[in-house]
């Protein structure tokens, strides 16, 4: 039965409905400093945690709940004749149900500039002793530390005149969670100063379940780490459309990746986490046309991403596509009107327009463990690259050969990316062998139509021997940008001279496995 309530909670939402609640159930409240103020302006009877310890909060409030009245009553087994003779011997009474939520010490910690003595003010001790002692007593005390877990508590409570094993169970294990991921969160902050440290703690929240995995037989969900400022959908709104999938999910971060490297009107069509197709133009409008047209095959059921607003104009004509993911920052009233007469495709609204935050770091999963790595999230400029065939490029020739450059980094290795007139035209993704991607490249442009005369080229990673390149110099490619550093980059640079062609080494690689 629950007769009597500790409540200490920062966060005061719902928390009127939650007493009242308990109150009307006839459950006794006990309450800390501000909370019990709360709940005595409610006009409910509360009993104060100096009333039963006998102690003032002192040290500014750092110590108010830490005391052998509190924490006896909520560890004591009621099944345990010892422990009910401890509580008879000091005349303390027993909790069955503790709620408490912390000190924000994310929401803090994720300001900017925040001062360390702030942050240390906002690690919460009390709280989440009680919380785990709670939750270690389960059977006896019901922990409850969200605002979320209260009315479904109260109609359990209402309907029942008790709490479950398994309800109580279920609320241990969520307890247990949320102290973990705060205490994580805390370690992490402390630990920011060492990119890799000893142990590397991380902390993931649920966003939304998903319909499945890669494949229909996989169970999925979505997770953000706890406390970043961003996530891939923090800033995104659905607007229409049906749920969206694990894949559609990987495919949508491959495709906001690559709009991160640009500045001008760029859309981006991504397939199996690959661009098939991608383009800058003057005008979004021409952008899209130029990027589904590098690839309308590949395009089919795609995930579209844009980097500026769309009209009615190019809202017909994105309808008229099989689209299974549709993103851009806004959408005028008659481009969504025209975009939901397809309800399969997925309409996002991208809020957030700013690049990728400096010190994010990749996870990959591998047996037993992670591979954790510094995020490829620079963009890379004309600074540091050198010119080592040909001469010193026009701001046309730079321009391809920059946007050759920044789409291959998003491309599965070995990568090669072809590049006319800031529109890709060929992508040869995922190869074992670099010149067979030159050639699936070279075979998928002109399969397409693409005139590859005057083409640049872009490899994510160095030509090993001269045999890929001469495969696109004869195939009409006149501009290869790659990091080289090969044993055999003489014979490479000796076969661009021979094509009097241009080659630009960046010295850095982007492998993407």
């Amino acid at each position: 039965m629950i007769e009597r309530a500790l409540i200490s909670v920062f966060d005061k939402t719902g928390l009127e409905d939650f007493a009242r609640g308990l109150d009307d159930l006839g459950v006794e409240l006990v309450a800390s400093g501000g909370t019990a103020g709360y709940i005595a302006g409610l006009g409910l009877p509360v009993t104060r945690v100096e009333d039963l310890t006998e102690v003032p909060e002192m040290l500014g409030g750092r110590v108010k709940t830490l005391h052998p009245r509190i924490h006896a009553g909520i560890l004591a087994r009621r099944d345990v004749p010892d422990d009910v003779a401890a509580l008879s011997e000091h005349d303390i009474e027993p909790f069955d149900l503790v709620c408490v939520n912390l000190y924000p010490f994310r929401q803090i910690t994720a300001r900017k500039d925040v001062r360390e003595e702030e942050a240390v003010e906002m690690i919460d001790i009390g709280g989440p002793t009680m919380l785990r002692a709670a939750a270690k007593n389960f059977v006896h005390v019901a922990p409850v530390c969200s605002p979320g877990q209260y009315a479904p508590l109260l109609g359990e409570l209402d309907r029942d005149g008790d709490l479950s094993r398994e309800t109580r169970r279920r609320l241990a294990a969520e307890a247990f969670s949320h102290t973990a991921a705060y205490e994580a969160s805390i370690a992490g902050w402390f630990a920011d100063r060492e990119t890799f440290p000893p142990q590397l703690i991380v902390s993931l929240e649920k966003i939304a379940d998903l319909m499945y995995g890669e494949n229909p037989h996989q169970r999925a969900a979505y997770y953000a780490e706890a406390g970043v400022r961003r996530h891939l959908l923090s800033r995104a709104e659905q607007l229409g459309g049906r749920e969206l999938s694990f894949n559609n999910l990987n495919d949508l971060d491959a495709a906001r990746a690559v709009l991160r490297e640009f500045e001008l009107p760029c859309a981006v069509i991504v397939k199996h986490a690959n661009p098939c197709g991608c383009a800058l133009a003057s005008t979004i409008d021409e952008a899209y046309q130029k990027a589904l047209a590098a690839d309308p095959v590949s395009a089919y059921g795609g995930v579209v991403a844009l980097n500026r607003r769309i009209d009615g104009g190019l809202g017909e004509r994105l309808a008229s596509q099989f689209i299974e993911v549709l993103i851009a920052p806004e959408y005028t009233d008659d481009a969504l009107e025209a975009l939901r007469t397809k309800p399969a495709t997925r309409i996002l609204a991208d809020r957030e327009r700013r690049g990728a935050t400096p010190g994010e770091r990749d996870f990959r999963r591998v047996l037993g463990g992670l591979l954790v790595q510094d995020a490829d999230t620079d963009v890379d400029d004309r600074e540091g690259m050198t010119i080592v065939a040909g001469s010193t490029p026009d701001e046309a020739a730079w321009g391809d050969l920059l946007f050759a450059w920044r789409v291959v980094k998003h491309v599965g290795s070995n990568a090669i990316v072809i590049a006319k007139d800031l529109q890709t035209i060929g992508i040869g993704a995922g190869q074992m062998s670099r010149v067979d991607a030159v050639r699936l490249a070279v075979e998928k442009a002109r399969e397409l139509g693409h005139d590859l005369a005057g083409a640049t080229l872009a490899s994510d990673a160095f030509f090993p021997f001269a045999d890929g390149p001469q495969l696109a110099l004869d195939a009409g490619v006149t501009a290869i940008v790659q990091p080289g550093g090969s044993k055999r980059d003489d014979e490479v640079i000796a076969a661009v001279e021979a094509a009097a062609a241009l080659m630009v080494f960046t010295s850095r690689r982007h492998f993407r496995h």
